[in-house]
């Protein structure tokens, strides 16, 4: 037993540990604050204009890591009974719940102490309000609402909605409202299929991972996934061809674009139904290389159908 928790103890002071449960890998969902500037309002050319968005970026992230800490405080019981999360650095004990509450503390106390400082900046408490609800929604989900399914992933939506909205204040560009609803459908495809991962999950390893989970079949889940990655595609569509865009932006060849939209909609289906592997949307996309090339094309096109006439 001395020996156990000498190793444990060792590999606690491992860096990769408290990155791990920091999450800094999902901090790419919080670069959607950076969207609204250059691909939203065509202010690409207005380097400056990305630079006070940087504030709320780092605000949200470490919110965000305050919250990932908070989450798997509650969940460290669930958590070593689950195939992957076990290896997480609290369920595997790399990391004691008592340093991790301490850790979570700071976490809120700094990134709430940040997003007040960039509200009095800009002098805009409705950036404040869009931090706390950030967290208040999230602490609600880890108590209670992911117990319901359905409503668990429409949460998770209204989060990628809430990031936007906090580029979009901080930037002060205004949002067509095709944004918001494309963001929220494109976060539901995603929890969709995070969801169906973890009923395959359940299904092979006979683990209960969410309370959600009774509430979902992989044929509800299936249809969902194809309904919600058609209507972002049209709600997209209907982005580049509204005569708000077109009119802001002085041309209408963005619906060209769509192409990258529906190439990247299909592999991740794909990725989902053929390969079954949905669990976790960010590192799909950070190691995915079809996915990283249509990323990479969506941007390239559709900043070189803005900026080269």
């Amino acid at each position: 037993m001395d020996a156990v928790n000498k190793s444990i103890s060792n590999r606690s002071s491992r860096p990769s540990a408290w990155f791990s449960l920091l999450r800094v890998d999902q901090y790419v969902k919080n670069l959607f604050v950076f969207l609204p500037p250059p691909f939203f309002a065509g202010r690409v050319m207005e380097p400056q204009i990305l630079g006070v968005v940087v504030p709320s970026f780092i605000a949200l992230s470490l919110l965000a890591s305050g919250v990932y800490v908070f989450n798997d405080l509650r969940d460290i019981e669930e958590d070593r009974s689950h195939p992957i999360k076990c290896r997480r650095p609290l369920p595997s004990g790399e990391v004691s719940p008592g340093k991790a509450k301490v850790l979570s503390a700071g976490l809120f106390l700094t990134g709430f102490g940040l997003a007040a400082l960039e509200s009095l900046r800009i002098r805009s408490g409705e950036l404040f309000l869009l931090f706390c609800a950030y967290v208040f929604l999230n602490v609600l989900y880890t108590c209670w609402l992911k117990r319901f399914s359905i409503l668990d992933v429409a949460i998770i939506g209204v989060g990628f909605v809430i990031r936007i909205l906090l580029g979009a204040v901080s930037s002060a560009v205004l949002l067509s409202n095709w944004i918001v609803l494309m963001t929220f459908l494109l976060a539901l495809f995603l929890g969709f299929g995070k969801r169906r991962d973890d009923l395959i999950i359940l299904n092979d390893e006979a683990v209960r991972i969410r309370k959600s989970a009774a509430g979902y079949s992989l044929a509800f889940l299936d249809a969902a996934m194809v309904m919600m990655g058609s209507i972002v595609v049209v709600a997209y569509i209907m982005y580049t061809v509204s005569p708000e865009v077109t009119a802001r932006f002085g041309m209408d060849r963005l619906y060209l674009t769509t192409l990258f939209v529906l190439l990247g909609i299909l592999r991740y289906l794909q990725i989902t139904f053929i390969e079954r592997n949905s669990g976790s949307p960010t590192r799909i996309l950070l190691k995915d290389r079809f996915l990283m090339v249509v990323v990479a094309g969506w941007i390239s096109s559709f900043l070189l159908i803005l900026y080269v006439k």
